[in-house]
């Protein structure tokens, strides 16, 4: 009953894991569609402010000519039919997203047709899973290629998202290359603008300041006022929002960049390390924008399952403890006794914390050893028969330490 129990798929913690699976598309279909409003609300605008300008200077007796009409309306058919090629290519991203959701709930869906661990229908589902993961971590490390090849080769193509990944990529590392224009374009694009300052977003702020000081560092390239009129259009609204920044920025143009060594906080500004941080806001805001785990889901896989089989032994001070078991006892015995305890798996756990076990399982008849271990009582009597000990004598399976029977104690568990 034990044995069937614990092989019993638990669906709803399986799913915890793919949430973002689902999510995203949703996300992206919502980002989708205020897009496309935000184009019809903008041109339609256009399009009604023209027609009635046109009507109101006919009616106060000022009749447009001919020609003039018909250039108007020219203007507005040619604005029209720019929004139904957008509305076309919005439609064309609109129904991807829905193959990629349609593919991810039949997907999931094929999960809860399976009750059991020992189905062999699920080794295949695990194994595509894993692809999923596996080309999740490529795409968030920025092997876009590899993470198309992969995703190529298994058949994942509809359960990734190569496209929006490779997006951010290309971003990240234009931001790394020292351009913020391909940011700052994704910040106003459509109403992603709106959006940041609902999630009272900074980063379109920190690009107009890295921009500013780009402009400063290089002002004998520039005008002179261009950064007066940078600073007055992008900066300065923000004055009360972040002071700091402002303040800086003010002393920026009294502070050249070779005299900057003498103030630490000048000194900061220009360090090229700046663009990494920056790079990193930009990938944590458009992951939060499209609620993205800040962290790569094989990582959340990976570190679950080392904490479930983690004991405090597999860590514990003793020197025999851990991946590295005596010269009496061999590595192969120590890896089948505990994987977490394995020389691949010891010190990729030990930040990992431990299981939460809400049922203990212990072995029947335990005996404690005078050095605080305690083993089932069959098990030390099978192991001292393979080891060859004399009668009334048995081992320790970890640090090979050889006791009489008379040393151990019984152990009861209450």
């Amino acid at each position: 009953m034990g044995d069937h129990e614990s092989s019993k798929i638990d669906h709803e913690n399986h799913l915890l894991l793919d949430q973002p699976l689902l999510q995203l598309p949703i996300e992206l279909l919502r980002k989708n569609l205020r897009s496309a409003r935000f184009e019809v609300e903008k041109d339609g605008s256009y399009v009604k402010e023209t027609l009635k300008k046109t009507a109101n200077d006919s009616a106060r007796g000022d009749p447009i000519s001919q020609p003039d009409a018909v250039k108007t309306l020219d203007l507005m058919i040619a604005r029209m039919r720019g929004v139904k090629r957008k509305l076309t290519a919005f439609s064309e991203e609109e129904n991807r997203l829905h193959r990629h959701e349609e593919a991810r709930v039949k997907h999931l869906a094929e999960l809860y047709s399976l009750y059991s661990v020992d189905d062999h229908k699920y080794e295949g589902w695990s194994r595509t899973r894993l692809d999923r993961l596996l080309t999740d971590y490529l795409l968030r490390q920025g092997y876009i290629d590899s993470a198309r090849a992969l995703a190529q080769e298994r058949g994942v193509e509809l359960l990734v998202d190569i496209d929006t990944f490779d997006q951010m990529n290309k971003i990240r590392q234009c931001i790394l290359n020292g351009s913020v224009q391909e940011a700052l374009a994704w910040c106003t694009a459509g109403d992603t603008k709106k959006e940041l300052r609902k999630m009272d977003s900074n980063l379109e702020f920190m690009l107009r300041y890295q921009q500013y000081i780009e402009i400063v560092r290089n002002r004998s390239q520039t005008r002179p006022d261009e950064a007066f009129s940078h600073a007055r259009k992008h900066l300065f609204p923000y004055r009360d929002t972040y002071p700091t920044e402002v303040m800086h920025a003010c002393g920026l143009l009294a502070m050249p960049p070779e005299y900057v060594d003498r103030v630490p906080a000048y000194r900061e500004i220009y360090a090229p390390a700046r663009w990494q941080k920056l790079a990193d806001l930009f990938t944590e805001t458009h992951n939060s924008l499209l609620s993205l785990p800040s962290i790569p889901l094989l990582h959340i896989a990976l570190s679950s399952g080392l904490s479930a089989l983690k004991t405090p032994a597999c860590h514990s001070i003793h020197p025999n403890s851990a991946a590295a078991p005596s010269h009496h006892t061999s590595l192969s015995l120590a890896t089948s006794v505990c994987p977490i305890c394995s020389t691949e798996l010891n010190e990729l756990a030990r930040n990992v914390p431990h299981a939460l076990h809400s049922k203990s399982h212990v072995e029947p008849d335990l005996l404690l050893l005078p050095n605080g271990r305690a083993y089932g009582k069959a098990r030390l009597e099978d192991y001292a028969k393979k080891a060859g000990l004399l009668e009334g004598k048995v081992k320790d399976l970890r640090t090979g330490e050889v006791f009489g029977v008379e040393q151990l104690k019984k152990v009861f568990i209450s």
